[in-house]
């Protein structure tokens, strides 16, 4: 394992690997030693939780962080490539975790630097750290990944993390009910992957109906910043809206998940219920990315 860059090169018995990892690193971070470890962090989009968990992950294990946020005040301004800032950054650090609004782009860094390169986001394509951490979630929520049944709500043709999630959950025999508006269906090339699989799928543009069945609902917002037309993100802006008062039918197992900033998507009502689970999957973060970071500097025991 040389880099993180799509789910899709994780097998199942690596991703068992990171789960396991993660368990122990959450009861008992002491055991992996990262100091005179650098991490860099190269974002260049905008970026809460995946940063900061990252930074928290690797410094509770004693290594450093370096990093950019955003181009502002680097050398990018100045028209310097792609290239050659992780170039620069490899020589200043053990590991890059990247996000950047060009999908592909981190594939295209790990393929220019001898380091280890985790795709913290690449656009809409991919983001496998989160879907790492989703999986943690929700094995810590329902005590398996096998046979669940999981409803993927909201913007599914940009939201890069339930791209990455539809791939995790593939080889634990799940049930997905994609629901979304039409216009943001999950893309064909990854139905068509899914298919191949012999996952189990459902297209659907409501919701109510299926709450009774669902273990898990994963909710996302709707991605205003990629859309080239304004008009069409107004237009399902509020497509889908959960409410405490939508849950009563559900299931006493089921969560609701978030990988957040959530806008209106799930009302704050929700936080007090017993399905409410996004605050905890965002601390999960920090277990499994240590877990990644872990293994991709050659040190998980």
């Amino acid at each position: 394992m040389k880099h993180l860059i799509s789910m899709r090169d994780l097998s199942a018995d690596k991703t068992l690997q990171l789960l396991k990892l993660a368990e122990r690193l959450e009861k008992d971070p002491s055991q992996i030693d990262l100091s005179r470890r650098v991490m860099a962090a190269m974002f260049y989009e905008a970026s809460t939780r995946t940063r900061m968990s990252f930074e928290s992950a690797m410094k509770r294990l004693g290594g450093e962080v370096i990093g950019m946020v955003g181009t502002s005040g680097t050398s990018v301004e100045k028209g310097e490539t792609l290239a050659d800032t992780a170039k620069i950054m490899a020589r200043y650090s053990d590991i890059i975790v990247m996000r950047h609004p060009m999908e592909g782009a981190a594939r295209y860094v790990s393929e220019q630097v001898d380091i280890p390169v985790v795709n913290a986001g690449d656009g809409a394509n991919q983001h496998p750290t989160q879907s790492l951490l989703d999986l943690y979630t929700i094995l810590k929520s329902q005590g398996t990944l096998k046979g669940l049944k999981l409803a993927l709500v909201g913007d599914l043709k940009y939201g890069r993390t339930v791209h990455s999630l539809a791939y995790a959950l593939a080889p634990f025999n799940p049930t997905f009910y994609f629901v979304s508006p039409k216009s943001l269906r999950m893309p064909t090339h990854i139905l068509s992957d899914l298919t191949q699989k012999g996952v189990s799928f459902k297209e659907k543009t409501t919701i109510e109906n299926i709450i009774p069945d669902i273990d898990i609902m994963y909710v996302t917002r709707i991605q205003r910043e990629r859309f080239p037309d304004r008009e069409e993100y107004e237009k399902v802006k509020n497509a889908y809206i959960i409410t405490a008062k939508l849950l009563t039918k559900a299931k006493d197992n089921m969560k609701v998940l978030h990988p957040l900033p959530r806008v209106n998507e799930i009302t704050t009502d929700v936080d007090s219920t017993k399905y409410a689970y996004y605050f905890d999957q965002a601390e999960n973060g920090v277990y499994m990315r240590q877990a990644i970071l872990a293994t991709l500097l050659g040190e998980a025991k």
